[in-house]
C-alpha cells in the first residue's frame, strides 16, 4: 500500500488511475509521493518516506527542484497534458490583442440606464474600438513545444503567416508543426518579421527578463505581444514603456501583477491558461500514471530532474539507484551484486545526475543493498 498525499485539490480521475493500493488524502503521513499544482513547497520539509512529486501542470517553480535532486526525490511534470486549454486561450489573447473586445465591452456597461438611446450611442462611439483582422499578418511563435505547435498550427488554419524559433526543437516535436510554419534560427528574425509575437519558453536564468527594452527597439511598431507562459519572461517597466510609447499595440498576459493592472494597452488574465475541468482531469491523470509507475516499476517518464528511464522486468528483483553523474557507480553497483546474475540494466545521465535500474534473478540481500548505498555517488537505493 502507497500514501500518497494531495497539496491542493485534484481531479478525482487520479485516485482512480492510481487505484486501490493507493491511499490518497491531504494529511496523508508519512506520504511515499506528493500530488501537487500550484502550492510552493520551497518551506516544506520533505519527509523521509518521500519518493515522488508530480506536478499537475508543466511549470515546476514551485517545486525546490535542486533540494529534490540532492535527496532523491523524483520530480514529474505533465507536458502536453494542458497544452489543448492554453492554446485556446493563447487564441483569444490573440483575437483580444487587435479587436480592442475588453475596452468596448468595458465601455459598452457605461451605457447602462440610458434605454431607447443605447442604440444610437453604440453606434456612435463604437469607432474608437476598430482593430485589425489576423488573417494574412505575421505571428512569431518563441518556443515550439507541445503548446506552442497547437498555437502556430492553429494560427496558419486562421490565415495567418506563422515564423516559429526553438533551439531544442526535437523530432518528434518538428514532425507535428504545419509544414507552413517557417522556421528561423535566430530571436531577431523573429523581432523583424512579426505582427504578432506570443512566448512558450520555460522561465530560467537564460530567458529571465528576454524581452525588454533592447529587444521591443528590433520590434515592428505596433507589435502585439502574447505571454502565456511566465511574468519574469518579461520586463514590466520596459513594456509599459513601450506601451506609453505607442512601439507595442498591446500586451496580453496570463500573469496579473501590480504594476500592469488597470494600464492602457495592457490586458492581464488572472492565470486561467489551464483552467479547464478536461485540463484539471488530463493533468492529474498523467501525474498519477507517473507516479504509480515510478513507484510500482521504478520507471521514470516526464521528470524535471532526472533522465527518463523505463524498462520491462526481466527478473526477480529489481534495484533502483538514484545517483551522481560518475560512469564508475554503475559499476560499483554491480560490483556488489557479484554472486546474482544481472538480467536487465538501464542507466541514463541527466546533468549532474543519473539513474539505474538493475534486474537480477534472485532476490537482493539487505547486505547487499547496504553496500550499494555505501558507494560514493549513491544517492538513494530502492528495491522493488
Amino acid at each position: 500500500m502507497f500514501n500518497v498525499k494531495t497539496l491542493n485539490k485534484i481531479s478525482p480521475l487520479a485516485v482512480k488511475a492510481l487505484g486501490e493500493n493507493y491511499t490518497v488524502s491531504d494529511d496523508a503521513e508519512a506520504p511515499d509521493a506528493v500530488l501537487v499544482r500550484s502550492a510552493s513547497m520551497h518551506d516544506m520539509e520533505m519527509p523521509e518516506s518521500l519518493l515522488a512529486i508530480a506536478r499537475a501542470g508543466a511549470g515546476v517553480n514551485n517545486i525546490p527542484l535542486d533540494k529534490c535532486a540532492e535527496q532523491g526525490i523524483v520530480v514529474f511534470n505533465t507536458p502536453g497534458a494542458n497544452a489543448n486549454a492554453v492554446k485556446e486561450l493563447v487564441l483569444t489573447g490573440l483575437l483580444l490583442s487587435s479587436r480592442k473586445v475588453v475596452d468596448g465591452i468595458a465601455w459598452a456597461k457605461t451605457l447602462k440606464g440610458n434605454g431607447d438611446a443605447v442604440g444610437k450611442m453604440v453606434e456612435k462611439g463604437k469607432g474608437q474600438f476598430v482593430g485589425p483582422e489576423i488573417k494574412g499578418k505575421t505571428l512569431g511563435v518563441i518556443g515550439l513545444g507541445a503548446i506552442g505547435i497547437l498555437v502556430a498550427n492553429a494560427a496558419v488554419a486562421l490565415g495567418m503567416k506563422v515564423v516559429g524559433y526553438d533551439p531544442f526543437l526535437s523530432v518528434d516535436h518538428a514532425v507535428l508543426v504545419d509544414t507552413q510554419v517557417k522556421y528561423v534560427k535566430t530571436l531577431d528574425e523573429i523581432y523583424a518579421a512579426s505582427d504578432y509575437i506570443t512566448i512558450h519558453v520555460p522561465l530560467t536564468p537564460d530567458t529571465k527578463g528576454m524581452i525588454n527594452a533592447d529587444t521591443l527597439a528590433k520590434m515592428k511598431d505596433g507589435v502585439r505581444i502574447m505571454n502565456f507562459s511566465r511574468a519574469d519572461l518579461v520586463v514590466s517597466a520596459d513594456i509599459l514603456k513601450a506601451v506609453a510609447d505607442k512601439k507595442l499595440a498591446c500586451y496580453v498576459t496570463d500573469f496579473a501583477t501590480d504594476d500592469i493592472l488597470g494600464e492602457d494597452g495592457i490586458i492581464a488574465i488572472p492565470h486561467l491558461g489551464a483552467s479547464t475541468p478536461e485540463s484539471e482531469d488530463n493533468c492529474a491523470e498523467m501525474a498519477a500514471n507517473e507516479i504509480k509507475d515510478f513507484l510500482e516499476n521504478g520507471n521514470i517518464t516526464n521528470s524535471v530532474t532526472l533522465p527518463n528511464v523505463s524498462m520491462a522486468k526481466s527478473g526477480s528483483a529489481r534495484i533502483c539507484v538514484i545517483h551522481k553523474n560518475d560512469p564508475e557507480i554503475i559499476g560499483a553497483v554491480c560490483a556488489k551484486l557479484s554472486g546474482n546474475e544481472v538480467t536487465g540494466m538501464a542507466n541514463k545521465s541527466k546533468k549532474d545526475y543519473a539513474y539505474s535500474i538493475v534486474d537480477t534473478a534472485n532476490a537482493v540481500d539487505a547486505a547487499a543493498v547496504d553496500a550499494i548505498k555505501a558507494v560514493d555517488g549513491v544517492i538513494r537505493v530502492r528495491v522493488i
